[in-house]
């Protein structure tokens, strides 16, 4: 849920969170979708509508066991290379897809079931990509790499 600040009101500071149209389309477009077929068809144009939205139903839920599936068998909070994925994340994307990108889960940054959530995947070379999701959402995601020591392998280190 992205704020908006407003601009009237003074700017008192007073914000407004963005609407989410997919709890209003979602179940208007399924109404919509039962009112013409049963008007159109009757009880076989509902039993199709159903039918319809089991098997989208299904296929989501089988997509989400895949993911999770290949998500068991890495370690939690490990990517290949953190800059790739910080260079194939998108604003907007959903945990699910950030999960199936990665193969694996990431690490729980932020306390448990609140909002924002936060959670770390990090590489072999210690860089890690720190994102945030508000509610399943990606909002920011940031890249941190370590920075050499540097006092290995100087001259002056030497005693």
């Amino acid at each position: 849920m992205s704020v908006f600040p407003t601009t009237w009101g003074r700017g008192l500071g007073v914000k407004i969170p963005a609407m989410n149209f997919q709890k209003i389309f979602v179940p208007i477009a399924a109404v919509v979708a039962f009112g013409s077929a049963w008007h159109f068809y009757g009880w076989p144009g509902v039993a199709a509508v159903v039918s319809v939205a089991v098997f989208w139903m299904l296929l989501h839920f089988s997509r989400m066991m895949q993911v999770l599936k290949r998500a068991t068998n890495r370690p939690i909070g490990y990517v290949d290379s953190a800059v790739m994925l910080n260079a194939k994340l998108k604003r907007g994307a959903t945990l699910l897809h950030v999960v199936a990108r990665t193969r694996a889960l990431g690490v729980l940054l932020s306390p448990k079931d609140t909002q924002p959530e936060m959670f770390r995947w990090t590489d072999n070379t210690d860089s890690h990509v720190t994102c945030t999701f508000v509610n399943g959402k990606l909002t920011h995601h940031v890249l941190l790499r370590p920075t050499p020591d540097d006092t290995v392998g100087t001259p002056d280190s030497a005693p």
